[in-house]
């Protein structure tokens, strides 16, 4: 718990520096293609929360449904608080980058086999069993929902955090954005965005790019702060700028 709190006074210290950027034009354009890539990355993964609740309230009996939803994105909302107040700080050691980039490969491989397999089940099935007054044919219960759903939270939530994270880069204002829109996008609008997302399969396809892109670059950019710091070499360079440096087009090419 200490460590916790440390790590949100270091945030909210950060974060107090980097306020008045909020007002600035500059600000916004740099970091426009990480707040982008935070936005479909938020939609991306509140569509699949949004079918774990389902799925889970959809086991229970009706009028217990709209408390097992609350609870469920309640704990949603607080996993991904804690997990936020850490990552940051984490992946600002060596090697932990590389960790979580492969971490977020396998999650861009499984976001990949739902999507060409079909298996994250249909939302509308989904819908029609969460209106349907009829008690399930197996009745979990409210605890027995509710812990399945946070244990998909536990799951859903470090990748949320760790690909919101690796695309805000250093910007600790950049994080708090990405996580404000991901709480809000959960807890308001996480229905009509998978209700979405099957209608427009490009979102998802667009969003586990996305995904899979920080995952390369998290590893890449490990990759480079581990070479620099055991042979001083290939120092603080970010997949794009290295692409951009061997087609020779990055600063100082020529």
């Amino acid at each position: 718990m200490e460590s916790l709190a440390l790590s949100a006074a270091s945030i909210m210290s950060a974060l107090a520096a980097e306020i008045g950027h909020v007002f600035s034009p500059t600000w916004w354009q740099q970091h426009a293609v990480a707040l982008f890539n935070i936005l479909m990355i938020d939609l991306t993964l509140a569509g699949d929360n949004a079918i774990v609740v389902g799925m889970a309230a959809s086991r229970v009996r009706a009028d217990m449904r709209a408390k097992v939803i609350f609870w469920g994105i309640a704990g949603a909302v607080v996993l991904r608080i804690l997990f936020s107040g850490i990552a940051q700080q984490m992946l600002q050691v060596i090697g932990l980058t590389l960790a979580g980039g492969l971490l977020l490969l396998f999650v861009s491989w499984k976001m990949y086999r739902q999507i060409v397999d079909g298996d994250n089940h249909s939302f509308d099935s989904v819908e029609a069993n969460l209106a349907s007054d009829e008690t399930p044919a197996v009745d979990t219960g409210f605890w027995g929902a509710l812990w399945t759903i946070i244990l998909a939270d536990l799951s859903m939530s470090l990748d949320n955090v760790l690909a919101v994270a690796g695309a805000a880069g250093e910007s600790t204002l950049v994080l708090v954005i990405g996580l404000a829109v991901a709480i809000v996008l959960m807890a308001v609008a996480s229905t009509y965005i998978a209700r979405l997302l099957a209608r427009y399969p490009w979102i998802a396809w667009l969003g586990l790019l996305i995904i899979l892109y920080v995952a390369l670059d998290m590893i890449y950019r490990d990759s480079h702060h581990i070479a620099c710091a055991a042979w001083g070499v290939g120092c603080s360079e970010t997949i794009f700028d290295g692409i951009m440096h061997r087609l020779g087009l990055g600063p100082g090419a020529g």
